[in-house]
Protein backbone atom coordinates (compact mmCIF):
# COMPACT_ATOMS: atom_id res chain seq x y z
CA UNK A 1 0.00 0.00 0.00
CA UNK A 2 1.51 3.41 -0.93
CA UNK A 3 2.58 5.81 1.77
CA UNK A 4 2.43 9.58 1.36
CA UNK A 5 4.97 12.39 1.16
CA UNK A 6 3.60 15.83 2.05
CA UNK A 7 5.75 18.86 1.30
CA UNK A 8 5.84 21.24 4.26
CA UNK A 9 8.25 23.57 2.50
CA UNK A 10 11.02 23.59 -0.07
CA UNK A 11 12.42 27.14 -0.19
CA UNK A 12 16.16 27.80 -0.21
CA UNK A 13 17.98 29.33 1.58
CA UNK A 14 15.30 31.27 3.48
CA UNK A 15 11.51 30.91 3.79
CA UNK A 16 9.20 32.80 1.44
CA UNK A 17 5.56 33.79 2.02
CA UNK A 18 3.59 30.56 1.81
CA UNK A 19 6.75 28.48 1.27
CA UNK A 20 8.79 27.41 4.32
CA UNK A 21 12.29 26.01 3.96
CA UNK A 22 12.96 22.30 3.59
CA UNK A 23 10.63 19.98 5.48
CA UNK A 24 8.56 16.94 4.58
CA UNK A 25 5.98 14.77 6.29
CA UNK A 26 5.98 11.05 5.54
CA UNK A 27 2.90 9.14 6.65
CA UNK A 28 2.06 5.46 6.42
CA UNK A 29 -0.59 3.38 8.15
CA UNK A 30 1.70 2.99 11.16
CA UNK A 31 4.08 5.95 11.20
CA UNK A 32 4.35 9.72 10.99
CA UNK A 33 7.85 10.95 10.16
CA UNK A 34 9.16 14.53 9.90
CA UNK A 35 12.09 14.83 7.45
CA UNK A 36 14.10 18.04 7.92
CA UNK A 37 12.84 20.93 10.00
CA UNK A 38 13.60 24.13 8.14
CA UNK A 39 12.18 27.50 9.22
CA UNK A 40 8.41 27.59 8.92
CA UNK A 41 7.90 23.84 8.76
CA UNK A 42 6.70 23.41 12.35
CA UNK A 43 3.67 25.60 11.64
CA UNK A 44 3.09 23.81 8.33
CA UNK A 45 3.33 20.41 10.01
CA UNK A 46 0.51 21.36 12.40
CA UNK A 47 -1.83 21.78 9.43
CA UNK A 48 -1.59 17.99 9.07
CA UNK A 49 -0.83 16.57 12.51
CA UNK A 50 0.15 17.56 16.04
CA UNK A 51 3.85 17.68 16.88
CA UNK A 52 3.28 15.30 19.80
CA UNK A 53 1.88 12.74 17.34
CA UNK A 54 5.09 12.60 15.29
CA UNK A 55 6.79 9.22 15.71
CA UNK A 56 10.29 10.35 14.71
CA UNK A 57 12.26 13.22 13.19
CA UNK A 58 15.13 12.76 10.72
CA UNK A 59 17.54 15.62 9.93
CA UNK A 60 19.83 15.56 6.89
CA UNK A 61 22.39 18.13 8.10
CA UNK A 62 22.79 21.05 10.46
CA UNK A 63 22.42 24.05 8.16
CA UNK A 64 19.75 26.38 9.52
CA UNK A 65 17.44 26.05 6.51
CA UNK A 66 17.02 22.36 7.38
CA UNK A 67 17.06 22.34 11.17
CA UNK A 68 16.04 25.69 12.70
CA UNK A 69 12.46 24.73 13.60
CA UNK A 70 13.72 22.14 16.06
CA UNK A 71 14.33 25.10 18.37
CA UNK A 72 10.66 26.15 18.76
CA UNK A 73 9.77 22.45 18.72
CA UNK A 74 11.68 22.07 22.00
CA UNK A 75 9.65 24.92 23.50
CA UNK A 76 6.41 23.39 22.21
CA UNK A 77 7.20 19.99 23.70
CA UNK A 78 8.49 21.15 27.08
CA UNK A 79 7.00 24.51 27.95
CA UNK A 80 3.57 24.70 26.30
CA UNK A 81 0.34 22.77 25.99
CA UNK A 82 1.72 19.62 24.33
CA UNK A 83 2.07 16.44 26.36
CA UNK A 84 4.11 13.90 24.39
CA UNK A 85 4.04 10.40 25.81
CA UNK A 86 7.83 10.20 25.57
CA UNK A 87 10.73 12.11 24.01
CA UNK A 88 10.43 12.03 20.22
CA UNK A 89 13.20 10.02 18.55
CA UNK A 90 15.43 12.48 16.68
CA UNK A 91 17.87 11.13 14.11
CA UNK A 92 20.46 13.73 13.16
CA UNK A 93 24.12 14.29 12.28
CA UNK A 94 26.81 14.11 14.96
CA UNK A 95 26.49 17.04 17.35
CA UNK A 96 22.74 17.62 16.85
CA UNK A 97 21.91 17.46 20.55
CA UNK A 98 24.84 19.65 21.55
CA UNK A 99 23.97 22.24 18.90
CA UNK A 100 20.38 22.52 20.12
CA UNK A 101 21.43 22.60 23.73
CA UNK A 102 24.02 25.32 23.18
CA UNK A 103 21.51 27.56 21.44
CA UNK A 104 18.74 27.11 24.01
CA UNK A 105 20.82 27.13 27.20
CA UNK A 106 20.41 30.29 29.29
CA UNK A 107 20.97 30.15 33.05
CA UNK A 108 20.73 26.35 33.14
CA UNK A 109 21.41 23.61 30.61
CA UNK A 110 18.51 23.10 28.23
CA UNK A 111 16.80 19.72 28.87
CA UNK A 112 17.01 18.57 25.24
CA UNK A 113 16.74 14.93 26.33
CA UNK A 114 13.27 15.55 27.70
CA UNK A 115 12.03 16.66 24.29
CA UNK A 116 14.06 14.42 21.98
CA UNK A 117 15.74 11.02 22.21
CA UNK A 118 18.73 11.93 20.05
CA UNK A 119 20.36 9.29 17.83
CA UNK A 120 23.42 10.30 15.81
CA UNK A 121 23.45 9.33 12.15
CA UNK A 122 26.34 7.74 10.29
CA UNK A 123 26.79 6.21 6.87
CA UNK A 124 24.88 2.92 6.87
CA UNK A 125 22.65 3.83 9.86
CA UNK A 126 19.31 2.00 10.01
CA UNK A 127 16.22 2.79 12.06
CA UNK A 128 12.72 1.32 12.28
CA UNK A 129 9.79 3.68 12.78
CA UNK A 130 6.30 2.17 12.92
CA UNK A 131 6.76 -0.22 10.03
CA UNK A 132 9.02 2.09 8.00
CA UNK A 133 12.73 1.42 7.61
CA UNK A 134 15.07 4.40 7.32
CA UNK A 135 18.42 3.67 5.69
CA UNK A 136 20.86 6.59 5.88
CA UNK A 137 23.68 7.30 3.42
CA UNK A 138 26.43 9.91 3.72
CA UNK A 139 26.45 12.41 0.82
CA UNK A 140 28.74 15.28 -0.26
CA UNK A 141 27.92 18.71 1.17
CA UNK A 142 31.22 19.92 2.56
CA UNK A 143 30.49 18.73 6.11
CA UNK A 144 28.45 15.87 7.63
CA UNK A 145 25.30 15.44 5.55
CA UNK A 146 23.04 12.54 4.73
CA UNK A 147 20.37 11.25 2.39
CA UNK A 148 17.84 8.59 3.31
CA UNK A 149 15.79 5.77 1.82
CA UNK A 150 12.41 5.24 3.48
CA UNK A 151 10.59 2.00 2.74
CA UNK A 152 7.63 0.03 3.99
CA UNK A 153 9.12 -3.13 2.49
CA UNK A 154 7.35 -2.56 -0.81
CA UNK A 155 7.62 1.08 -1.90
CA UNK A 156 10.77 3.23 -1.60
CA UNK A 157 11.17 6.98 -1.15
CA UNK A 158 14.70 8.34 -1.56
CA UNK A 159 15.57 11.82 -0.29
CA UNK A 160 18.86 13.43 -1.25
CA UNK A 161 19.18 15.99 1.53
CA UNK A 162 21.68 18.60 0.33
CA UNK A 163 24.52 17.19 -1.76
CA UNK A 164 26.77 17.64 -4.71
CA UNK A 165 27.05 14.95 -7.38
CA UNK A 166 28.43 11.74 -5.91
CA UNK A 167 28.26 7.97 -6.30
CA UNK A 168 26.42 7.72 -2.98
CA UNK A 169 23.52 9.76 -4.38
CA UNK A 170 23.23 7.48 -7.41
CA UNK A 171 23.19 4.45 -5.14
CA UNK A 172 20.63 6.10 -2.87
CA UNK A 173 18.29 6.72 -5.81
CA UNK A 174 18.63 3.36 -7.55
CA UNK A 175 15.38 1.40 -7.40
CA UNK A 176 13.43 4.14 -5.59
CA UNK A 177 9.82 4.64 -6.63
CA UNK A 178 10.16 8.38 -5.93
CA UNK A 179 13.36 10.43 -5.69
CA UNK A 180 12.97 13.72 -3.81
CA UNK A 181 16.10 15.52 -4.91
CA UNK A 182 17.56 18.94 -4.31
CA UNK A 183 18.30 21.11 -7.37
CA UNK A 184 19.62 24.23 -5.71
CA UNK A 185 21.77 25.83 -8.31
CA UNK A 186 21.81 26.94 -11.91
CA UNK A 187 25.56 26.21 -12.13
CA UNK A 188 27.59 23.09 -11.22
CA UNK A 189 28.83 22.92 -7.63
CA UNK A 190 30.61 20.35 -5.47
CA UNK A 191 28.03 20.80 -2.68
CA UNK A 192 24.72 21.24 -4.54
CA UNK A 193 23.00 19.84 -7.61
CA UNK A 194 21.79 21.42 -10.82
CA UNK A 195 18.50 20.14 -12.28
CA UNK A 196 20.55 18.09 -14.74
CA UNK A 197 22.56 16.55 -11.89
CA UNK A 198 19.32 15.58 -10.14
CA UNK A 199 17.99 14.08 -13.35
CA UNK A 200 21.14 12.01 -13.86
CA UNK A 201 20.80 10.67 -10.30
CA UNK A 202 17.20 9.72 -11.08
CA UNK A 203 18.09 7.38 -13.96
CA UNK A 204 17.70 4.39 -11.66
CA UNK A 205 14.54 5.70 -9.99
CA UNK A 206 10.89 6.16 -10.96
CA UNK A 207 9.42 9.64 -10.45
CA UNK A 208 11.68 12.64 -9.85
CA UNK A 209 10.50 15.45 -7.59
CA UNK A 210 12.85 18.44 -7.54
CA UNK A 211 13.09 20.43 -4.33
CA UNK A 212 15.25 23.07 -2.59
CA UNK A 213 15.37 25.24 -5.72
CA UNK A 214 17.64 28.22 -5.15
CA UNK A 215 16.61 31.82 -5.77
CA UNK A 216 18.06 31.82 -9.29
CA UNK A 217 15.95 28.93 -10.60
CA UNK A 218 12.22 28.90 -11.32
CA UNK A 219 10.16 25.72 -11.18
CA UNK A 220 9.52 25.95 -14.90
CA UNK A 221 13.18 26.31 -15.82
CA UNK A 222 14.28 23.58 -13.41
CA UNK A 223 11.67 21.17 -14.80
CA UNK A 224 12.66 21.92 -18.38
CA UNK A 225 16.35 21.47 -17.67
CA UNK A 226 15.85 18.19 -15.81
CA UNK A 227 13.61 16.90 -18.58
CA UNK A 228 16.41 17.22 -21.12
CA UNK A 229 18.22 14.45 -19.20
CA UNK A 230 15.48 12.42 -17.49
CA UNK A 231 12.88 10.76 -19.72
CA UNK A 232 10.53 9.98 -16.85
CA UNK A 233 8.14 12.19 -14.92
CA UNK A 234 9.65 15.36 -13.41
CA UNK A 235 7.74 17.41 -10.84
CA UNK A 236 8.59 20.18 -8.40
CA UNK A 237 7.92 20.20 -4.66
CA UNK A 238 5.85 23.04 -3.24
CA UNK A 239 4.27 23.54 0.17
CA UNK A 240 1.08 21.52 0.51
CA UNK A 241 1.72 19.14 -2.37
CA UNK A 242 1.16 15.47 -1.57
CA UNK A 243 2.86 12.65 -3.47
CA UNK A 244 1.90 8.98 -3.15
CA UNK A 245 5.08 6.92 -3.05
Amino acid sequence: MPFDLTVLGSASPYPRPGEPCSGYLVRSAGATLWLDAGPGTLAALQEHTALAEVDAIWISHLHADHVADLLPAVYALLFADLRPARPIPLYGPPGTGERLGAFLTNTAPAPIGEAFAVHELHDGHFAEVGGLTLATTAVEHGFPAFGVRVTDGDRVLAYSGDTGPCAALTELATGADLLLCEADGPEPSPVHLTPEDAARAAHGAGRLVLTHLGPFLTAEVATARASTVHSGQVEVAAAGRVFAV
